[in-house]
């Protein structure tokens, strides 16, 4: 399917589609071209025609290649002048790309961990090896792969000679990879396209047929994953007939601003690459995110704690704390204003106050989980009774914040502390028997090489943890934007979810090496193992009632998970399932009309039972939640605004702590 191609030696010609051109009754012989005259490739579709050289006309405009689905064989033409000096800058511009990955580590400033290496060979090497080590298996194996490959092979042989013949496989239909019409329409990128897909395929199977532990065939099936997201055809110029349209109709500036980018991206991650997911230049705390107004009215080593204005006249008795996730900044919670879940708590007449983490460096490498709890939600529950005169608050904690709420909770009962009213958790685990694909890095070689690493410096870097989550969807968040910015060489588009997941805080070493040992790989806080402060901590004590929100399609904390956990408290508990995964589920403004959520009372029996009695509520989770607060809210008081004699303002929301950088 090569196109065929002739140089033209005249002028520059009208630039017409190969099926237009006639050759002329009596061809004379070109003139002698000079030097001047630059050659031009003109391009006809390829396939079984033959080459046929452009006539002479007077020069015109350019004509823009075809677009859409047009298949990139079939273009007008290209400048090669122009494309050999866009390919020489493309190196040059490769050039700087290398030196700003290689800086950093002939300074000694970086240092490549080969662990995740060989942790990979290693992993798929034990694959390999449960194939091969037995006769049967190895030949079933071979005869399996020659039987795909051999079909696959006859189907594209009746494609090409223009026969009809059913695809031997089909890409997912929610798969934007393969889109482009020219993946079907074209016999040689739908063998690409096929071949890729069969070979994914059988790769997966083999991990998934093989008799081996259940942990090893989590990481060998992620590892295959992410190996092939990577060499799908649709992320290089040469097999992406997108990539090639883009290229051939730009003269390749695409890659010259492409690899501007990708240097750019390098030397902004302190030569790793990090990958740009949206235009950061369009977005400022407190100007267009995190906008609620309010002020920071207490803060210690680890946090501040911002109480927001009332916009009501009257607010519900009970004050609300929420305790996000350190792993992310709190503003997920507080993005425009239209999807801001704090605002609208504010709207609905609740006195808001929010835990914003500290982005630590090497003085808080000692803090544990022990620090985290005491001058987190224990220091923020009993900063906002005094500010408010309550004996208690409701609390919300979300993902990892909401692990360290459930801490508190036990850790309360245990002291005899009784300041919280509810308990709310947004997409929480506290049982990791299901947790969700984080486990695939994390056992017992994997955590001592990051606990090396994170001695070095006292903390992991956020776009580490950034990195990992990344990857658990690397077709949607990596690849894309591989594609996108540095193959068409485009901006990404400005988008608020995007740019909070890019600005991701450190994290203690000493903290986080107890949160993977004692919850991901021990899973003792559901045992009743896991001692905080001293106290051995029994969630069954923890007697306050519980609204606990999972979302159906989280990959990080799954549904399954979410409803095992409920069984973990003594009190009573709501279980609620959210429509989406561990953001858009939680993140769902009710103005937005989109998603739906699942009610079915008590978390008790089988979760695929629960499911199947649940009964669906078109909308957002957000209503019902506040219906169940207030329920549980008492009498409403005159609006508070923020802060007290006790307590006085210390800056205006969000406060610093949340502004500082990775």
């Amino acid at each position: 399917m090569s196109p065929a191609l002739t140089v033209s030696r005249r002028p520059p010609p009208v630039e017409v589609p190969a099926e237009r051109v006639r050759a002329p009754e009596a061809p004379a012989a070109p003139p002698a071209p000079t030097r001047s005259e630059r050659p031009k490739l003109v391009a006809i579709e390829g396939g079984a025609g033959s080459a046929t050289k452009a006539p002479p006309a007077q020069p015109a405009p350019a004509a823009r290649p075809e677009t859409g689905g047009d298949d990139p064989f079939r273009f007008q033409s290209m400048d090669v002048e122009r494309l050999s000096t866009n390919l020489a800058r493309m190196v040059e511009l490769g050039g700087k790309a290398v030196a700003a990955y290689m800086k950093p580590r002939e300074t000694g400033q970086h240092a490549d961990s080969p662990d995740t290496v060989a942790d990979v060979v290693k992993t798929l090497g034990q694959v390999a090896e449960y194939w091969l080590k037995d006769p049967t298996r190895s030949v079933a194996a071979q005869s399996q792969i020659a039987g795909r490959f051999m079909d696959l092979w006859a189907q594209s042989l009746k494609t090409m000679a223009g026969e009809p013949a059913e695809p031997v496989a089909r890409p997912d239909p929610r798969d934007a990879r393969f889109k482009d019409p020219q993946w079907e329409k074209n016999p040689f990128f739908d063998f690409l396209k096929q071949f890729y897909l069969v070979t994914t395929d059988l790769a997966e199977r083999f991990v998934t047929e093989a008799e081996l532990d259940e942990h090893l065939k989590h990481k060998a099936s992620f590892y295959t994953k992410q190996i092939g997201n990577a060499l799908s055809p649709s992320n290089f110029v040469p097999t992406n007939p997108e990539l090639l349209r883009e290229t051939i109709s730009s003269s390749g500036e695409n890659l010259v601003r492409g690899m501007t980018m990708l240097a750019e991206d390098i030397e902004r991650g302190g030569g790793e690459l990090r990958i740009r997911q949206s235009d950061e230049t369009q977005f400022a705390l407190g100007k267009n995110l995190a906008m609620t107004p309010g002020k920071v009215v207490y803060q210690n080593d680890l946090i501040q704690l911002i109480q927001y204005e009332p916009t009501t006249a009257k607010v519900g008795k009970v004050p609300l704390v929420i305790v996000p996730p350190w792993i992310n900044k709190f503003y997920i919670l507080d993005l425009t204003q239209e999807k801001s879940f704090i605002k609208w708590a504010v709207d609905q007449g609740l006195t808001v106050f929010v835990v914003s983490w500290v982005n630590p460096d090497q003085r808080h490498a000692h803090k544990g989980f022990d620090d985290y709890m005491l001058e987190g939600p224990v220091a923020a529950l009993k900063v906002a009774c005094e500010i408010t005169g309550e004996d208690k608050a409701h609390a919300i904690g979300y993902c990892v914040g909401g692990t360290l709420l459930a801490v508190t909770l036990a850790y309360m009962a245990s002291k005899g502390i009784d300041t919280v009213k509810t308990a709310t958790f947004f997409t929480t685990q506290v049982d990791f028997t299901y947790a969700g694909d984080l486990k695939v890095f994390v056992d017992e070689e994997q955590i001592q090489s990051l606990e090396k690493r994170m001695a070095q410096t006292g903390y992991l870097e956020g776009k580490q943890m950034a990195s990992a989550f990344n990857m658990l969807r690397s077709n949607d968040l990596i690849w894309s934007y591989f594609v996108n910015n540095y193959m068409k060489g485009k901006q990404p588009m400005p988008f608020d979810l995007l740019y909070w997941n890019a600005d991701s805080p450190r994290m203690p070493a000493a903290n986080h090496s107890f949160y993977l040992r004692h919850c991901y790989l021990q899973n003792d806080l559901s045992q009743g193992r896991m001692v905080v402060a001293g106290e051995a901590l029994d969630l069954k004590t923890v007697k306050v009632p519980i609204y606990n929100l999972a979302s159906r399609e989280d990959h990080i904390a799954p549904a399954r998970s979410v409803f095992v956990g409920s069984s973990c408290f003594g009190g009573p508990v709501d279980y609620v399932m959210a429509g989406s995964g561990h953001i858009a589920g939680v993140v769902n403004p009710p103005a937005k009309q989109k998603y739906q959520h699942w009610t079915g009372g008590p978390p008790t029996g089988r979760f695929e039972d629960w499911i199947a009695s649940a009964t669906e509520n078109p909308g957002s989770w957000w209503p019902h939640w506040r219906e169940w607060v207030r329920g549980h809210d008492g009498k409403e008081v005159a609006a508070r605004k923020p802060g007290s004699a006790q307590h006085p303002p210390i800056e205006d929301a969000p406060g610093s702590y949340v502004k500082v950088k990775d």
